[in-house]
């Protein structure tokens, strides 16, 4: 019987060894660590977010620059497709807001635990504890891989080594040095869906305040960089939460590259500035004789009244009575503007997934097999492409590891 090899045991290689079998192959998954889907039982918290419930056109869209590439993968194995799979398995799925999809259990466990014994039901060769020191090629064509000085032959290899984030689950980039010894182009790798640090020292104090429905804008210079829309929150060192995570898709290469980022926070977003305005006015008027320290509640979580205040540079003892309109305007400015200045990203080990990776441009889209080397396949967060949260990126690593697999199994059996 033909022979496939899947090096790494998470989500792509469990569905891509997965789709092999079912094809006819043979398939051997080799996994360094002493069980499967680690990266998987940490994801969501723990409760794994599996997918998301949007048509292929907004899941494509949540792929910021290169979506596209996940058409034919999305259309070959779907999210619905994942879902009763799962049913299929025992592994219910519930969804929740943005259309997140978790199992009813909120266990990831349970996700890992039914994946491996539909593997072991479907007598996929498991090796755990096993790792692999690189790819063999001879004449264009992927012949197995190398273990311990040895070659295990294979008639296709998939490479679903992960990317760089979370290294403590095995994510430590080695399918991108095999695929750069073998002739491929791997893209400039960064942390990505990660926590930033900041330079000020107001949002530090502020540890564990969460500021829902808040709109953030991320500016190098003058220029625009990107924005998003939702739920924040400050940290020991800086800022985290969807909406930070997202930005740090765009952040983060320019931190990388030394540009300074600054974030504008809209702490009213449904207020245009002059509604804003009238607003302020009329709690000025009701607090009139309290100090502008006791009165700004309405508006702000009491937490972040005071680093308000002082940025504004308003006395913090004046009465309400005795703002300015100059004074008024500085609070409504800054309620639309709060600054913070981005220092530096943290690193792969809070990231949630990889920016970068193997070169789209070498990967046919259809089967995830190498453009340049025949019977070599990459699949999941080792080819270069990242999403926003919300089980996007996990439904591409599914996705792009089923088709991997039975588009090898298949080059290799017809």
């Amino acid at each position: 019987m033909k022979q496939i090899v899947v090096v790494g045991g998470g989500a792509a290689g469990i569905f891509a060894a997965i789709s092999a079998v079912r094809q006819g192959a043979n398939v051997t998954v080799l996994e360094k660590n002493k069980r499967l889907g680690v990266k998987l039982l940490i994801t969501g918290k723990g409760r794994c977010n599996l997918t998301n419930i949007g048509d292929v056109e907004s899941i494509i869209a949540n792929f910021p620059d290169k979506g596209v590439f996940l058409y034919s993968a999305l259309y070959q194995f779907s999210n619905d497709d994942l879902i009763q799979l799962l049913k299929s398995l025992n592994v219910e799925t519930k969804v929740e807001r943005g259309g997140r999809v978790f199992p009813v259990s909120d266990k990831a466990k349970d996700v890992v635990d039914a994946l491996t014994a539909y593997l072991k039901m479907l007598k996929v060769n498991l090796r755990l504890n096993t790792k692999v020191e690189g790819l063999k090629v001879e004449n264009g064509r992927a012949v197995g891989v190398l273990l311990e000085g040895k070659v295990l032959r294979a008639d296709a290899v998939i490479v679903t080594t992960g990317g760089l984030s979370y290294p403590r689950t095995g994510s430590t980039g080695d399918g991108y040095k095999w695929a750069k010894d073998v002739g491929h182009k791997v893209t400039k790798l960064y942390p990505s869906l990660v926590p930033l640090e900041v330079k000020e020292e107001w949002p530090k104090e502020l540890a564990g305040l969460t500021l829902k429905n808040v709109k953030i804008t991320a500016y190098q210079k003058e220029r625009k960089v990107a924005e998003q829309f939702g739920e924040m929150l400050f940290t020991h060192f800086g800022v985290s939460g969807p909406i930070i995570l997202s930005l740090s898709r765009f952040i983060v290469p320019l931190l990388y590259e030394k540009k300074e980022v600054m974030l504008t926070i809209d702490l009213k977003p449904a207020l245009s500035f002059e509604k804003l305005d009238d607003r302020v006015k009329r709690d000025l008027q009701k607090y009139a004789n309290k100090h502008l320290k006791n009165s700004l509640h309405d508006l702000l979580p009491k937490a972040l009244i005071i680093p308000f205040i002082e940025l504004s540079q308003i006395p913090m003892d004046k009465t309400c009575n005795q703002i300015t309109k100059e004074e008024r305007l500085k609070i409504v400015y800054l309620l639309k503007h709060l600054p913070v200045t981005i220092d530096k990203a943290r690193s792969f080990d809070e990231a949630i997934v990889t920016h970068g990776g193997v070169d789209l441009k070498e990967i046919d889209p259809t089967t995830m097999e190498s453009k340049l080397i025949k019977g070599l396949y990459f699949a999941g967060e080792v080819l270069d492409i990242d999403a926003f949260t919300g089980g996007y990126n996990l439904q591409a690593a599914f996705s792009t590891g089923f088709v991997a697999g039975q588009a090898a199994a298949n080059s290799i059996i017809t």
